[in-house]
């Protein structure tokens, strides 16, 4: 799209809408350059966008899902969302000297943010996309990827909702709370302090590694299958009798199931919300922080 025509279009759709400026943007950005005559693109840079919040004295809310590749999420002291997406150029199968390898490196990234809630999409479900997003430090985050990337967030503050199905997950130096799950990967977390809510972390066939202020304060809620669990922490268990859970759906023409609860419970300092710990193949370690690895 020629410059002239592009800003035409731009300030068409400022007369007629403000918040759909955004959309534009996003849309030209997206548009293959047009190389001069007479010259090859090969390649070009990552995709990048800065997104204004509609209220930066509010906390934001980034939700960002990958089908293929990785998120790497890094708090800083700003009031946009900045967002960088890179498409992976996986080595040709094929070689022939008399032809020129044509790079395909666009995204189909697609930014969007209403009151505060910014939503990070790509269109591309085969070749891998690497996310880099650098947040307001207090911002609450929904993160999932399925293959061929991990997901890494740094000083972040808030509410971390993170899923990666065959990739690893590290939490350094957050604060808040956080909801984990990595299905075939390790689960790696250090928080610098902590809020008054429940959290969970989850994998299947990965270590769990957690780490905690000294002065936490929790109920535990323990299970691995064929993995074993340590801490530092001085956890008081409870000997509770044996938990039944039974699941009644005869009347929809189900069965009638009991099962044995296996979790076992503590508490730490006292007590307080619930952390829950599940694992079934890999090491449960749940540390406190400044203790000696």
């Amino acid at each position: 799209m020629e410059t002239s025509v592009f800003l035409k279009t731009m300030n068409n759709q400022t007369q007629r809408s403000p918040s759909r400026v955004l959309a534009v943007l996003i849309l030209w950005a997206a548009l293959p350059t047009v190389p001069a005559h007479g010259q090859t693109q090969e390649s070009s840079g990552p995709d990048h966008f800065a997104v204004p919040l509609s209220d930066p004295s509010r906390p934001a809310r980034v939700e960002a899902s990958l089908v293929n590749g990785g998120i790497t999420v890094k708090g800083y002291d700003g009031k946009e969302v900045v967002v960088e997406a890179r498409a992976r150029n996986r080595e040709s199968a094929r070689s022939n000297s008399n032809m020129k390898r044509i790079i395909v490196s666009s995204t189909g990234l697609s930014v969007e943010e209403e009151n505060n809630q910014v939503r990070i999409n790509t269109d591309s479900y085969m070749r891998p996309i690497d996310l880099t997003i650098s947040v307001p430090v207090h911002s609450s985050l929904k993160l999932s990827a399925v293959n061929d990337g991990n997901i890494v967030v740094t000083g972040v503050d808030g509410e971390l909702e993170v899923n990666d199905v065959n990739g690893a997950v590290t939490l350094t130096n957050v604060s808040g709370s956080a909801v984990a799950h990595a299905l075939n990967g390790r689960l790696l977390a250090t928080f610098t302090r902590v809020n008054q809510q429940p959290m969970a972390f989850s994998s299947l066939n990965g270590e769990i590694d957690v780490t905690f202020p000294a002065d936490l304060k929790a109920n535990l809620t323990l299970k691995s299958d064929r993995g074993e669990i340590f801490t530092d922490f001085d956890v008081q268990m409870q000997a509770a009798p044996v938990q039944q859970i039974v699941e009644d759906g005869r009347k929809q023409g189900g069965k009638y199931r009991v099962r044995i609860d296996k979790a076992v419970r503590g508490t730490i300092n006292g007590g307080g919300p619930e952390y829950q710990f599940t694992n079934f193949n890999g090491v449960i370690y749940i540390r406190k922080s400044g203790a000696s690895r």
